[in-house]
């Protein structure tokens, strides 16, 4: 499987992207800016080889990625053209809303849809040959980068949003290691969740399974964005709550 960008060309595109965006004030910014944090840490962790296959790993940021400027092409397209998901996140660059919940609409479309997505495009060509013990290797180095994306929630939090939300400095200081518990928790939450749903993918017998599986990924994806944005009011934020922490 060939692919011409690679990790730092994934990087460079988003400083580019970061930059023009800063120029316009444009709210899409604050979810890109996350992602280059998460990146970045991805390709270090990569580079001093924290998992049992690295080039696989690698290859799977790259092409994560690549889904992502492929849903942003889209939308800056014709935006009914991108995923449902990436509409809502980028609409609501447009409209009036708190930096928090532009973060998590962008990271909910990321991994809630492109994630499994990508992981079903790397595992496809080869789960039929991998024995239980190499899926499982598989697997766990995906669930290693759960490690990654938790001692980048604090960084995220001080250099992204907090600058945008003073506010959330002051809980920074209340709630402590708490707040931070609870974004990697929901996020560890979501990332079990595409795993599922890439394996679910990948063995699915027919095209209409298949289909299902992603019809079901985009509705939950959706439910999340509506939670995220207030749209069915508190009763569909407690029940996020009670999904993802139970």
């Amino acid at each position: 499987m060939e692919h011409d960008l690679t990790g730092p060309d994934a990087l460079a595109r988003m400083d580019v992207l970061a930059e023009a965006w800063r120029e316009t004030s444009d709210g899409r910014g604050t979810f890109l800016a996350c992602y280059r944090l998460m990146t970045g840490s991805m390709i270090s962790a990569v580079v001093e080889r924290d998992f049992d296959d690295p080039a696989w790993v690698d290859l799977l940021l790259v092409r994560f990625a690549e889904y992502y400027f492929d849903a942003l092409a889209a939308y800056e397209h014709d935006p009914s053209a991108a995923p449902a998901a990436w509409q809502l996140a980028h609409d609501s660059c447009r409209e009036r809303r708190w930096e928090l919940q532009r973060l998590l609409l962008g990271i909910n479309a990321h991994i809630n849809v492109d994630l499994p997505l990508t992981v079903e495009e790397l595992l496809a060509p080869e789960w039929e040959g991998l024995s239980a013990a190499q899926r499982e290797g598989r697997r766990r180095d995906y669930l290693a980068v759960n490690g990654i994306i938790a001692a980048t929630v604090d960084a995220v939090q001080d250099t992204v949003l907090e600058p945008a939300v003073p506010i959330l400095a002051l809980a920074d200081v209340l709630l402590g290691p708490a707040e931070e518990f609870l974004m990697s928790r929901m996020l560890e939450q979501w990332r079990e969740s595409a795993w599922e749903n890439a394996v679910a993918l990948v063995e699915a017998p027919d095209a209409a399974t298949r289909g299902a599986v992603v019809a079901r990924m985009e509705a939950d994806a959706l439910a999340i964005a509506r939670a995220i944005l207030f749209t069915d009011g508190a009763a569909s934020v407690l029940d996020l709550f009670r999904r993802e922490y139970q």
